[in-house]
This record gives C-alpha cells, sequence and structure tokens, in this order.
C-alpha cells in the first residue's frame, strides 16, 4: 500500500511540474533587473560633467547586463578612439564584474587569468566600473580621455553615484 502511495505522489509530481521546471521555477520565464535607456543617460551624463569640472575631454560609455551599448557621448574635441575604448572597458567591467583597474591587477597577479585579457571585447585597462545593484551586476560605465587611467575610472564612478537613489 505504502509503495503504491508513493507512485501516485510521484505521477502527481510529474504531472505538476512541466518538463525541466524546478520546484523554486516553476514558470520558465526569468525576470531580471536592467538598466533603462534613461538611467544609463543619466549616469553617462554624470561621468561626463564630473570630467568637464576637471577640465577633461572624455568619451563615456554604458552597457546593459547584457554587455550591450545603451549609450555613448563623446565630448566636443575629444579623439575618435576614446568611444571604442569606453566601450570596451564598460563591457569588461560588466561581464567580469569588477572594476577594469581590479581586472588588470587579477591579470597581472594572477598567471592563471593572463588569457582572460583575449576575451573579445575586453580591455585591461582602468576606467571601467561595474554598475550594481547590491551585490547584482546590472551594467557597466567607461570613460577613456581623462589624463591617467585613476582619472577615467574617477569619473565613471562619479556617474554611477549620481544615479545611486536609483540604484536600490
Amino acid at each position: 500500500m505504502r509503495s503504491r502511495s508513493m507512485v501516485v505522489a510521484g505521477v502527481l509530481l510529474a504531472i505538476a511540474l512541466p518538463a525541466g521546471a524546478s520546484a523554486e521555477s516553476p514558470q520558465g520565464v526569468v525576470m531580471v533587473r536592467d538598466l533603462s535607456l534613461a538611467l544609463a543617460t543619466t549616469i553617462a551624463q554624470g561621468a561626463l560633467e564630473h570630467c568637464r569640472a576637471q577640465n577633461f575631454k572624455i568619451g563615456v560609455s554604458v552597457v546593459d547586463r547584457g554587455g550591450h551599448v545603451l549609450i555613448s557621448m563623446r565630448d566636443d574635441g575629444t579623439a575618435h578612439h576614446v568611444i571604442e575604448l569606453a566601450e570596451r572597458k564598460a563591457y569588461t567591467a560588466r561581464i567580469f564584474r569588477q572594476t577594469t583597474r581590479e581586472f588588470v591587477e587579477r591579470i597581472i597577479n594572477n598567471p592563471r587569468s593572463q588569457g582572460l585579457k583575449d576575451t573579445k571585447g575586453a580591455l585591461a585597462s582602468f576606467g571601467g566600473v561595474p554598475i550594481k545593484v547590491g551585490e547584482e551586476t546590472i551594467g557597466g560605465v567607461g570613460v577613456s580621455g581623462a589624463p591617467g587611467g585613476q582619472n577615467d575610472e574617477a569619473c565613471a564612478a562619479a556617474g554611477i553615484a549620481k544615479a545611486a537613489d536609483q540604484l536600490k
């Protein structure tokens, strides 16, 4: 009798859960946080304003959780290549979920990480900062053109700080 009850319970469970579904996620649809264009624009403008206040001419790019560019801006008089570099820094910060400064240090200090620098689209150069809600990385911002990578990173961080109230 007990084994029959277990068989019935198993059949009922198999009917209740579609193939491939688990008890935790019965819908098969994953809900994720992502950046809006408006929020990406606020972050990019914050980075640009911070750099302008120091007389730095920069390019800035913001990518979403998938690493896709939402917005790129290049200040007047800035070299054309800064946009490509800013996009790659933003992408690197997003996919590795760390600043590009930390990424550079990781490559230098851990020989097993050397191959990561060859990831398509990645750039081992200071100036990229991940955009996070708590511990979840939902995007990245990259800045290029300020004198020295630490200034690029400071401008990127200032852009995120401008939108901090929306990243909760």
